[in-house]
């Protein structure tokens, strides 16, 4: 049932909102508040589960995993080139994208054992855990293809090919995926139940989307662009909403809707971009917190709000390369957290 306000109703209303937003609770400040050391080696995506208290760290070589509380560092599996390392099943499952032996890998949370190995196209990279569905969706870049893959069966239910340059993904609700396409400069959304691609979003301003995120009920998405620039997205019409600078190198946007926030880890220039969210049509930068070169993934803890980043020192670019080799004995986890 359609419900209509008398002008004198939409006033009062209009009053009251704009009230409350002028006696919402400030953004507090945030810092690096702590480090943790860990192996040697390179890193990709972060991911906290809030069931067994771990930050997981998909490195070139294991699954890191770090216990939040004790901060101990250990090692769950090796891995060759690892990108995503994500919890599903309460904790007890850790999937993991293997871009040298192209496989997605369910682990045991538990004893670090390999329960399943899935072929996953060229290169697996990003990947993500659809509750609502049980899949598993995984971005194969090097031969342009998304795997479908069933969480509990473990069986590939569906593949599809889709040009553009695959990278960071989200459901969109209905079964189905955002997906940022870096090398189209554009953000696909496709049935992954059919196989098809619904359509395409243009991104005016961006080059190179990297990280994605799906807020506000699912009616906004957030792209960070490897140029300096984030764009908000209304998903219903496909139109940019805000453009809001950022650092360069980001490679994740970390949703945090409990506080009204989302952050960009910027790599290229050691920032970590703190935006207001509680107003879906009105986000904005809050902060801009120094981190360090090299943080440009990580990932949000929701019961407290700390943000955990993997970086490194990195050493000066070789000749061609896009960022510098990370230098031995220099991993770190910067923690980030408002400060007292």
């Amino acid at each position: 049932m359609l419900t209509r306000f008398s002008g004198k109703t939409a006033f009062a209303v209009c009053c009251l909102a704009s009230a409350a937003a002028s006696h919402a609770a400030p953004v507090p400040t945030y810092g690096v508040v702590d480090k943790v050391a860990g192996p040697d080696g390179g890193w990709d995506f972060a991911n906290v589960d809030t069931a067994r208290g771990v930050l997981y760290v998909a490195r070139s070589n294991a699954v890191m995993a770090m216990d939040i509380a004790s901060h101990k560092v250990s090692t769950l599996a090796a891995a060759q080139g690892s990108h995503q390392a994500v919890a599903i099943n309460d904790g007890k499952t850790v999937v993991q994208t293997d871009g040298k032996t192209n496989l997605t890998r369910f682990i045991d949370a538990a004893t670090g054992h390999i329960d399943a190995q899935v072929p996953s196209g060229q290169k697996p990279d990003a990947a993500f855990y659809d509750a609502q569905t049980g899949k598993v969706a995984v971005m194969s870049p090097g031969n342009d293809t998304i795997t479908t893959i069933d969480a509990k069966s473990h069986k590939v239910v569906g593949t599809m090919k889709l040009a553009g340059g695959l990278e960071f993904a989200v459901t969109n609700g209905k079964g189905g995926a955002f997906i940022n396409l870096e090398d189209a400069a554009k953000i696909a959304e496709v049935n992954l139940a059919k196989g098809t691609l619904l359509r395409k979003i243009d991104l005016p301003g961006c080059e190179g989307p990297t990280g994605l995120a799906r807020f506000a009920h699912g009616t906004r998405l957030i792209s960070a662009c490897a140029n300096g620039v984030a764009l908000v997205i209304d998903t219903a019409t496909g139109k940019t909403l805000t453009t809001l600078p950022i650092g360069k190198d980001a490679d994740a946007v970390l949703l945090d809707e409990q506080h009204g926030l989302a952050f960009v880890p910027c790599g290229g220039t050691g920032t970590l971009v703190a935006l207001s969210i509680a107003d879906a049509n009105n986000v904005n930068v809050a902060q801009v917190i120094p981190t360090q070169v090299g943080a440009k993934t990580g990932a949000v803890d929701p019961r407290d709000g700390r943000i955990y980043l993997p970086t490194a020192t990195l050493a000066a670019p070789e000749p061609g390369a896009k960022r510098g080799k990370p230098i031995p004995g220099s991993f770190t986890v910067l923690i980030v957290a408002p400060k007292a």
